[in-house]
């Protein structure tokens, strides 16, 4: 847990300012969101990544981030720290709801996922509305 890379505030996550998810090199892992009732991008909506550890099945946190303005997430993970293995995304959906003004049939979304080769780049999009989502591998 490292409470240089994030704060709580009030259940939500919300990046420190001064550091991001994996610096300033270009991650292999990238995520945006897409407002699709609205027509925008999913900005400021709190993120978490996360690795399974086969040995304990446990989930183990390993970085938090908060979508931009143009629905971006950059440097969710490093390419060291980017090994084989069951990952999850976490998007604090619900929250963004919320500050909206709106209701939502989900608090948030998980999108499960394997890595076989981290030297590949992988993209994962959500597409959301109040009441459904979508998500895909994209490049």
């Amino acid at each position: 847990f490292d409470t240089q890379l994030y704060t709580l505030q009030s259940h939500q996550v919300t990046p420190n300012p001064s550091k991001n998810m994996a610096g300033a090199e270009s991650s292999p892992l990238t995520t945006y969101v897409v407002n699709t009732s609205d027509g925008v991008p999913g900005a400021k909506i709190a993120l978490s990544l996360h690795r399974l550890d086969t040995n304990l099945m446990i989930w183990t946190m390993i970085g938090v981030g908060t979508t931009n303005e143009d629905g971006c997430c950059p440097g969710l993970i490093s390419q060291e720290a980017f090994i084989p293995g069951m990952y999850k995304l976490r998007f604090e959906t619900g929250l963004y709801w919320e500050r909206l003004g709106k209701t939502s049939f989900y608090p948030y979304v998980e999108t499960v996922f394997t890595i076989q080769n981290p030297a590949q780049k992988f993209n994962l999009p959500l597409l959301m509305s109040p009441f459904s989502y979508s998500t895909h591998r994209g490049n």
